[in-house]
């Protein structure tokens, strides 16, 4: 028994003198093969399940099926060069869903045994209804120079890459064509002014550029390097005296700061602040939201979402227009923000918003999307294996006079 006292010692002793042994003498504890690895991947996975869950109910399992799958892409047409590629997307099977959708009339008079929706109606489109407003909703007008070309539902065929015309402009850009809809809904008239806010990397500026409508765009992303990939992007797509005009301003400023820069300024403003990303934090590891180094950053996005969306109420003017979009399913970065930031507004601004129905927009494309049907502030595509596009959530606010 005393034997093993003094061992027991004599071991401690040993433990206590491991700080004096040379690292290259040191035994490597063999942790590495051991401890549970979690990828930013496997994290996402773990926190959507029990957020989302909880939000969709019984719709989660097939949303996250459709999040883990390959998903669908857009061609959004660029009119600025000179190569014809609609026939060529055409011989292919796609379509531009932007013209070819189901217009039909979609009119909500004032609150009564009346009422029409476009879909029956149950106490969640009532409660929108409240919320947003007598509204007299129609059928909203489209840019026609907007043209974006998918593959038809379940159709998961892959666009072939772009090809550059004589001047080096390419002919149409890939992207989630659910991010066009934002662009859609703000409803740009000519000569408008525009400020889309967290511009990189791109693909909702060309749309609007599409429209060749605007009478000032200004491009702004805090980030230089995003700043430098946008500018990559337009000098792939826009001719040089559009880079080199007016028209056109690139900056590199805080977004939440901008309030400060310019007060009542822009007929438009978009909005598309940092989110979760959802597909892209279940698919890469590589610039993941969910590493654990970037815990603190994640948990603040809510905070910076808001920030941002203030920004840009109040760089609008008075009855200008604010669309605030996101790639995530998530209620706290979506109706939660938008709630904040119509109080916030009021209390610290004075300022008056009112929610914009965007059921007339949705409804013109529910043969190319699918939307959430419980939403009672703005609109969300929601990923589906038949039209795998999204999430895109969007709400469209317009500052009162």
């Amino acid at each position: 028994m005393a034997l093993r006292l003094d061992a027991r010692l004599l071991m401690r002793k040993i433990r206590d003198l491991r700080c004096l042994t040379s690292r290259r003498h040191r035994v490597k504890e063999k942790w590495a093969a051991s401890r549970p690895k979690h990828p930013p991947t496997s994290l996402a996975v773990k926190h959507f399940d029990v957020t989302y869950c909880s939000q969709l109910g019984q719709l989660w399992p097939s949303v996250r099926v459709a999040l883990l799958s390959e998903r669908k892409y857009g061609a959004l047409l660029n009119n600025f060069c000179n190569d014809a590629f609609v026939d060529d997307l055409t011989s292919q099977g796609c379509r531009d869903f932007i013209t070819d959708t189901d217009r039909k009339e979609y009119v909500c008079m004032e609150r009564d045994p009346q009422v029409k929706f476009s879909e029956k109606s149950d106490a969640t489109s009532l409660e929108k209804h409240d919320m947003i407003g007598q509204q007299q909703l129609s059928a909203p007008h489209l840019s026609t120079n907007i043209k974006c070309f998918v593959f038809p539902r379940g159709d998961i065929t892959r666009f072939k890459p772009a090809r550059p015309d004589m001047s080096g402009l390419l002919g149409y850009y890939l992207m989630d064509a659910a991010s066009v809809l934002p662009c859609l809904a703000l409803d740009v008239h000519e000569g408008h002014t525009l400020l889309d806010i967290c511009a990189a990397p791109g693909g909702k500026m060309l749309a609007l550029l599409q429209t060749q409508a605007i009478g000032f765009l200004c491009l702004n992303d805090s980030s230089v390097s995003r700043t430098l990939r946008l500018r990559k992007v337009l000098h792939s797509y826009i001719p040089k005296q559009l880079l080199t005009s007016e028209k056109l301003r690139i900056t590199s400023f805080d977004g939440t700061k901008w309030g400060e820069i310019e007060q009542n300024t822009f007929d438009r403003v978009l909005v598309d602040v940092p989110c979760t990303t959802d597909r892209h934090s279940l698919i890469e590891d590589e610039n993941n939201i969910f590493s654990k180094n970037r815990t603190g950053e994640r948990r603040q996005l809510p905070q910076l979402q808001l920030q941002l969306l203030m920004a840009g109420v109040v760089a609008a003017r008075p009855g200008g227009e604010i669309v605030y979009s996101t790639c995530t399913l998530s209620h706290i970065q979506n109706v939660g923000v938008v709630e904040q930031a119509i109080h916030l507004a009021r209390e610290n601004h004075g300022i008056q918003l009112e929610v914009v129905d965007l059921r007339p927009l949705t409804n013109m494309f529910r043969n190319t999307f699918h939307f959430a049907s419980e939403l009672h502030l703005g609109e969300m595509v929601i990923p589906h294996l038949a039209a795998n596009f999204g999430p895109i959530y969007m709400c469209k606010l317009r500052r009162l006079t």
